[in-house]
């Protein structure tokens, strides 16, 4: 028996890119906008989506089966609640942008995993030599790219909103903070606190619009710059979310160090991404870093140990790590 359940594992593993790319097309096709307003029959669904007839039933019935769509008895589909809510593009809830961005840049970069493997060498343009201005030259890309952060960082947003004791400090910059989700679900929760987010030049337009949108241009402003070139802004908190991992150690150092100057003495430094266990059991983290192996040149995901040793080499003193969801952890480092 425990023959026939290790090969049905190892076969659905070597089978599971099927499922995502079902997933990943429906979200291209805008399949689960089109269901928004009310089921449809397959034809009527198939003439909203343009697709052909020939995979429409196949296509719409594997979206039933994997759980993502439900089917009528007079054979007419909908969006399940989740569906529903999250991948209509109408809806301030969407996170399709996060789906897009899977699909579009990062899927055919995993097919290169064999060849990241034998030569240690990214598969992912721009963003692997860590050009992110050329990645950001495109409006279009940038869009989604800022949309994909914010729906990945969204849970973990608010679980540190939650988790961190905010009361002790007055102001926060989040560093990489693309379109602005941590500062601005950090304000939403802490109405004392004030702040902002520090990023390429190119993001300034998308974060004042999203600040605003949440009525907190008042308290939240955008600070440009490029962390590798300059300083870092000054506040009592500061957070490095998943951006750590993109990079060599040296440049690591580096930044934990423009951190260090940059907070002032009682202040605190925050750092939260999807780390590596220390007994290297858990997939999440060691996934995340095979990824920076194919989208970066240094990248590479780390413990919270490695973490902890490299906060105290640069001058922190006190360091706590703590889960945020159930793939995020932060270590607190305290100045």
């Amino acid at each position: 028996m425990s023959d026939v359940l290790s090969l049905a594992h190892i076969t659905e593993l070597a089978q599971s890119f099927e499922r995502a790319k079902v997933l990943l097309a429906a979200v291209e096709l805008d399949l689960f906008t089109a269901l928004a307003d009310g089921p449809l029959d397959r034809d009527a669904l198939r003439g909203r989506i343009a697709i052909d007839e020939r995979g429409a039933r196949d296509f719409f019935d594997a979206l039933v089966a994997l759980g993502l769509l439900v089917r009528d008895r007079d054979g007419q589909y909908a969006n399940t609640g989740a569906t529903n809510t999250y991948l209509d593009r109408d809806k301030p809830s969407y996170i399709g942008a996060l789906m897009e961005d899977l699909n579009s840049r990062y899927y055919d970069v995993w097919g290169g995993l064999t060849a990241a493997l034998r030569t240690g060498q990214p598969q992912g343009g721009a963003r692997a030599t860590g050009d992110f201005p050329a990645l950001y030259a495109d409006k279009t890309a940038l869009r989604r790219f800022a949309g994909s952060q914010a729906a990945r960082s969204m849970p973990v947003a608010k679980a540190l909103a939650a988790k961190f004791p905010w009361s002790q400090y007055g102001s926060v910059i989040d560093v990489g903070t693309s379109q602005g989700c941590v500062p601005v679900q950090v304000a939403l929760a802490h109405p004392h606190i004030t702040g902002g987010g520090f990023d390429l030049p190119q993001l300034h337009e998308l974060f004042d619009a999203y600040v605003a949108k949440h009525a907190l241009s008042d308290r939240l402003r955008f600070h440009p710059g490029d962390f590798l070139e300059h300083p870092l802004p000054t506040a009592d908190v500061l957070i490095l979310g998943r951006v750590m991992h993109n990079w060599d150690r040296t440049t690591r150092m580096m930044l934990l160090k423009k951190a260090y100057e940059a907070i002032p003495t009682g202040g605190a430094l925050v750092v939260y991404g999807r780390l590596i266990d220390d007994d290297r059991s858990s997939v999440d983290g060691l996934l995340s870093s095979l990824n920076m192996l194919l989208m970066s040149t240094g990248g590479g995901n780390f413990t919270s140990a490695e973490c902890r040793a490299w906060m105290e080499a640069t001058g922190f003193r006190k360091t706590d790590v703590e889960p945020l969801t159930v793939d995020q952890t932060m270590i607190v480092a305290l100045k």
